[in-house]
């Protein structure tokens, strides 16, 4: 390109240390690589893509074929009444009004007349089976929103650089989502456990140096997020105080005390009686994921056997076999 090898180490100097014309207008920017800026390599950005292609159709990300992700539409979910304790409610209750059109949007201005953030980090954290993912999923469902869902474990590659492409490649589909959204979407980086943790020190092998390259990019998008990302993980300790900063929010989903309990099984099972449910959640510490595991169970056979065939002794056989390595547990076998 240069005929001139002083005038190409020139420009070169000047890529290397972001001092080029082409950086100061916004056009080109460094390359990532290990979730950090390579100052090596560099890269075209949406303003300059936007000049140079803008009467090019590009397949958008409804258009792509991205196994990563799953789209999920608000309409699509069906409404469920959500049980917490009260100081889980209550926060729950206070995000699904933050996140209403109208107030996210006033929040969000007022932010940017002060000079912070617009966006909104979440992290739902606790015991499996409290509600964690549901409550995304109904938080969506009340305020119109979009869920972009990531499969973590379909983002990882046996590649060299692929995984880090791939979770590089969320952010850019989601900011695309979000440009062409009537409402802000919800990123939503569910059973984040392994991207959350504490990152390895002094990794050597390919795998921790993947993962710690992974969560690099990740810190590195939450630094100028401006978005809705919600994270769940069953992490309750451990957590990198990296991430730990960057959400905003923190929300804990403890497991329900036995007033919720009794709530959640006539809830859950409409036809249980009062005594019926009092006893239940006295004897059984359950969540709610497993007091549905036994609603279920309890459907199923009913429709095999007759609903007369489902009482509260059959019910408490269902709770036994519900923990896995109980003695009286009912063992299934051929």
């Amino acid at each position: 390109m240069f005929d001139e090898e002083s005038v190409r180490a020139r420009q070169l100097r000047a890529l290397q240390n972001g001092s080029h014309e082409l950086m100061k207008l916004g056009l080109i920017d460094f390359s990532m690589s290990n979730g950090f800026k390579d100052r090596g390599t560099f890269m075209l950005t949406d303003k300059a893509r936007k000049i140079l292609l803008d009467n090019v159709k590009i397949a958008c990300y409804d258009e792509v074929n991205d196994e990563h992700t799953d789209i999920l539409k608000p309409d699509a979910i069906n409404e469920k009444q959500m049980i917490f304790d009260n100081t889980v409610s209550e926060q729950y209750d206070r995000l699904c009004g933050l996140l209403s059109d109208k107030n996210l949007n006033t929040v969000r201005q007022r932010l940017e007349e002060k000079n912070m953030s617009r966006g909104f980090s979440i992290l739902f954290y606790g015991a499996p089976g409290t509600g964690k993912t549901e409550a995304v999923k109904q938080i969506a469902r009340c305020t119109g929103r979009e869920i972009m869902q990531i499969n973590i474990s379909r983002m990882r590659s046996m590649w060299v650089g692929q995984s880090e492409k791939n979770i590089k490649a969320v952010f850019d589909n989601y900011k695309e989502m979000c440009k062409r959204s009537e409402r802000i979407p919800i990123l939503l980086f569910n059973e984040a456990d392994a991207i959350i943790s504490s990152r390895i020190d002094n990794a050597k092998n390919s795998v921790d140096k993947m993962e710690n390259s992974i969560q690099n990019i990740i810190l590195q998008e939450m630094e100028n997020f401006d978005g809705i990302l919600i994270a769940t993980t069953n992490l309750v300790k451990n957590f990198d105080k990296a991430f730990e900063r960057r959400f905003l929010y923190k929300i804990e989903f403890t497991k329900p005390t036995e007033k919720a309990r009794k709530k959640l099984w006539q809830t859950i099972m409409t036809t249980i009686d009062d005594s019926s449910a009092a006893f239940l959640a006295g004897k059984y510490q359950f969540s709610g994921g497993q007091i549905e595991n036994v609603a279920r169970k309890a459907v199923v056979d009913s429709i095999l056997y007759g609903e007369d065939n489902v009482n509260l002794a059959k019910i408490e056989e269902y709770c036994k076999n519900e923990v896995i390595g109980k003695s009286n547990k009912v063992r299934i076998g051929f």
